[in-house]
């Protein structure tokens, strides 16, 4: 079901960015081959041994609205731009956004060919007399299918963001499955699993101390208290399996199963190393900071689930279905 969702969310995504980028189409939002006229201010005009040089691009608020259908300009802007001309006499024009350029032109600059600069043709250029203010008309780069590009770009940015975490989590991963790994050949588990007796007896009543379903979950909470959730899966898996076989009714939860799921969702965690792992692959300055607040918030959802399970096997609804299932 939750794959049916997925695709349905990236179907609708897809979509709407198709159905946005028609309508800008449409209406020509970035006016594409549309020339802007505008004032051209510079210090240093150009000459013959000078074929690239600064200016600023300056134009009213009112025009400016007046040509994007916008009313988000207020005040007059002014924006820095590079001319280049060609030996043929034809000029072109770059600017990159700053602290002035207008949202429009940002959003222009950031889906340009480039990415960090917006180019144009400057299709004619009069200078006034004295040579520092001319008037010119202007044709950006087209600028289109802006939406479906950004999904496309958030689509690569966020797999090699997966990618990235995921080679970042290889070497902690691998340190802790080793150690765990270790401690079950070395019989660890076994001296842990007599240790943990009076807890597990407590907890789960019905399953015999020895049985294989006990080694597991404690092997399980283990890993989840170590913050090894990829680990701790297959042991859940393996500790399902192993109650399920104690189950009466095959496919109804049990006490038992009821109590481990429970734990196992609460998250009951001393070293949060997938977490930790996480924050320092995306350059968190003090990835262990969290250690506190999630042992605090795990101890006390987990301490919830357990009262809560608790009482619910106890009620008389589920005290008498389990009879039936055990007659």
């Amino acid at each position: 079901m939750l794959n049916y969702i997925w695709i349905s969310l990236i179907v609708v995504g897809i979509v709407v960015a198709v159905g946005n980028d028609i309508k800008d189409e449409a209406r020509n939002t970035y006016r594409n081959n549309i020339p802007l006229e505008a004032t051209l201010v510079t210090q240093k005009p150009p000459t013959a041994l000078r074929s690239t040089w600064e200016g600023e691009l300056v134009i009213s608020a009112e025009a400016f609205n007046q040509f994007y259908s916008l009313q988000s300009a207020k005040t007059e802007i002014h924006q820095p731009v590079v001319i280049a001309t060609a030996s043929s006499g034809e000029s072109s024009l770059s600017m990159a956004a700053g602290a002035t350029t207008p949202e429009r032109w940002k959003e222009m600059i950031k889906r340009s060919s480039s990415g960090d600069k917006l180019t144009g043709t400057v299709r004619s250029i009069r200078f006034a007399e004295g040579g520092q203010t001319a008037t010119v008309q202007i044709i950006f780069e087209p600028i289109r299918f802006v939406k479906i590009k950004a999904v496309t770009d958030a689509v690569w940015s966020t797999a090699k963001l997966a990618v990235d975490i995921a080679l970042g989590l290889i070497g902690i991963m691998a340190l802790w499955l080793g150690i765990m790994k270790v401690a079950e050949e070395a019989g660890l588990l076994k001296i842990v699993t007599r240790m943990l007796t009076p807890v597990t007896k407590r907890l789960f009543p019905e399953i015999p101390p020895d049985h294989p379903a006990v080694g597991a979950m404690i092997m399980n909470i283990a890993a989840n208290m170590l913050g090894l959730n990829n680990a701790a899966t297959p042991l859940g898996l393996k500790a399902m399996e192993e109650l399920n076989k104690l189950n009466p009714k095959i496919g109804t939860a049990t006490n038992a199963m009821c109590t481990f799921l429970v734990i196992n969702t609460g998250g009951l965690v001393l070293i949060p190393a997938t977490a930790i792992a996480v924050r320092a692959a995306v350059g968190s300055v003090n990835p262990g900071i969290i250690i506190g607040t999630s042992i605090f918030g795990a101890g006390c959802a987990t301490a919830a689930g357990i009262i809560a399970v608790k009482i619910l096997e106890r009620l008389p609804r589920y005290k008498k279905e389990m009879e039936v299932e055990n007659g």
